[in-house]
């Protein structure tokens, strides 16, 4: 079992957004994170992330807790084995109990695979020329942890030296079997480390010095390793990327290298693949500008436009850069382009245009069937928008296709919303007696002795639509779901000292509402309900002096 001070230490130790943001877009709220509700489908975010607290709550359905239960019911996990995911991917080594079995730290593997092809790198003076000669620094070189696969024999030798577990190595990409032997994946290439967001080594991109070879490879698809929703250098980058809420995505290793030699540290790129859905989370952490950076060829600006109209229907700033003459940002950057870098990258074409631009072009606009076609896909495109960015678009496809403003009919498909997709506020707001059993539940949650002096004066009773909770407080069951939700909610404002006002008006509203129910109580005679009314009519003049009596 994993001790309980290391499930504490894990929990002080990650970043509860961190680990949240790589299953869903979370976007910045105030002091808060929000999102679609992963666990039940919504159109508006009423899922909320607390950092400081380390806690999350929707108040659609009612999920809470910590990083831990997120994760164990995301993935549909154990405790342990949740916790082990978690501290996989911070980087964080356990503590077990005696007698227990640990698992072999995977990363180790590939951490000991990689600084043995950084050294074989260092000492093959033509490997590193290779990379010399490209316009990649000594420092970059050492930056990405750059590397070597030789011969495959060199490789073996290594690992059996070493005491290596082949079949984990198997298991991990970086070496391959068949029906008679173990063979290294990588032989005769250029080695790029890949690391989780966190910066842990999860596998390897390869590139070819001879010429019979396929140019890249990658690891294959492994439990540490999707290429589909990782960014190579984004462990490196996502500092400047959350600092300067930009994120430059390229499509090769040495575009990102050569970028941040010359000071674009924000650079990051796909691993051989079209970028995604499941890049989304990663590509939305900070709520950067997206700067897509591709090649001018057919392929490069077929991506550029998938990858545009996926961006823009999920509302992204950012846009499109294309490079033209058959220069990549790297080609740029070793022919010393760089103040031509630095304006291209600070006005790239917005994701919607540059998606109506490419349906126009796809099209001969002189034809009126062939302009009917174009009219078509930008229709539909157009009414994948939100109602605002409909709106303003409308003006647009119509330029561009040279046809009247009438023809552009927007479609908000029965929504009355006007806010982008995961950008409407939620709102948590009940009325105004739910709001103030919320108010003084979090002013104990926020101050724990205060709950000695709340059940001198009130019990389970006072509470209408916070009964589950209070009760939940007084037993001190802290990791429930509506306590958590009333904890991070950060439209409840609390006042230095203000516990005992709204303790009074809490229990003046019950007093009021007892008035009423006593006023209606036909099952009470004249003096038993004359009796109650004027000691309960006493109890609310008390309390609208501030005094402070029991219930």
């Amino acid at each position: 079992m994993i001790t309980q001070a290391s499930i504490d230490s894990l929990k002080a130790t990650v970043d509860i957004v961190d680990i949240i943001g790589s299953y869903v877009d979370l976007r910045k709220s105030g002091s808060n994170f929000t999102a679609c509700c992963p666990f039940h489908n919504e159109k508006t975010p009423s899922f909320v992330v607390n950092g400081s607290k380390g806690l999350y709550h929707c108040y659609g359905c009612g999920v809470g807790g910590d990083v831990i239960k997120f994760v164990m019911e995301y993935e549909k996990l154990n405790f342990a084995e949740a916790a082990e995911k978690i501290a996989d991917m911070s980087n964080f080594s356990l503590e077990y109990e005696k007698n227990t079995i640990t698992k072999k730290d995977d990363s180790k593997l590939l951490e000991n695979i990689a600084r043995f092809y950084q050294k074989r790198l260092m000492e093959l003076p033509e490997c590193k020329h290779y990379l010399l000669k490209r316009g990649v620094s000594e420092f970059s070189i050492e930056k990405f942890g750059l590397g070597f696969c030789g011969p495959s024999f060199e490789t073996l030798r290594f690992v059996e030296q070493e005491g290596m577990d082949k079949k984990k190595l198997v298991e991990l990409g970086v070496l391959g079997e068949d029906n008679t032997r173990t063979y290294v994946r990588f032989s005769e290439r250029i080695m790029f480390p890949i690391h989780s967001p966190t910066g842990k080594i999860v596998g390897f991109g390869a590139r070819t010095i001879k010429d019979n070879l396929p140019k890249y490879l990658n690891s294959p698809q492994t439990a540490q390793f999707n290429k589909s929703k990782l960014l190579y250098g984004y462990h490196i980058a996502k500092e400047h990327i959350y600092k300067y809420e930009q994120v430059i995505v390229t499509e090769g290793y040495l575009d990102v290298i050569m970028l941040h030699q010359v000071g674009f540290n924000t650079a990051v790129a796909t691993l051989g693949t079209a970028l995604t859905q499941d890049h989304l989370p990663i590509l939305s952490k900070g709520n950067p500008k997206v700067i897509l950076s591709y090649d001018g060829d057919a392929a490069g600006i077929k991506s550029a436009f998938r990858a545009s109209v996926m961006l823009a229907k999920d509302s992204k700033a950012g846009g499109v850069v294309i490079f033209e003459s058959g220069l990549d940002p790297a080609d740029m950057v070793f022919q010393k382009k760089t103040d031509e870098l630095e304006k291209l990258f600070a006005s790239p074409i917005p994701f919607v245009e540059f998606v109506f631009k490419q349906i126009s072009l796809k099209y001969n606009l002189i034809d009126p069937l062939e302009k009917e076609k174009a009219l078509k896909e930008s229709s539909e495109f157009l009414h994948s928008l939100s109602p605002l960015l409909q709106e303003e678009y409308r003006f647009f496809v119509a330029d561009i296709l040279k046809i009247p403003l009438n023809l552009i009919v927007p479609s908000y498909k029965g929504s009355a919303k006007v806010y982008p997709k995961n950008i409407a506020p939620i709102s948590i707001k009940g009325n105004t007696y739910d709001r103030l059993e919320n108010l003084v539940i979090k002013y104990i949650l926020e101050d724990r002795s205060l709950l000695d002096m709340a059940v001198e004066y009130i019990d389970e009773r006072v509470f209408q639509y916070k009964k589950k909770e209070f009760c939940a407080l007084c037993r001190g069951d802290f990791q429930d779901e509506g306590l958590i939700g009333i904890e991070i909610d950060e439209e409840l404002l609390l006042r230095e000292n203000g516990f005992k006002d709204e303790l009074v008006m809490l229990i003046l509203k019950y007093n009021q509402n007892q008035l009423e129910k006593v006023i209606n109580d036909s099952n009470l005679n004249f003096q038993e309900k004359s009796f109650k009314i004027r000691q309960i009519k006493n109890n609310i003049i008390r309390l609208r002096k501030g005094e402070l009596i029991g219930v």
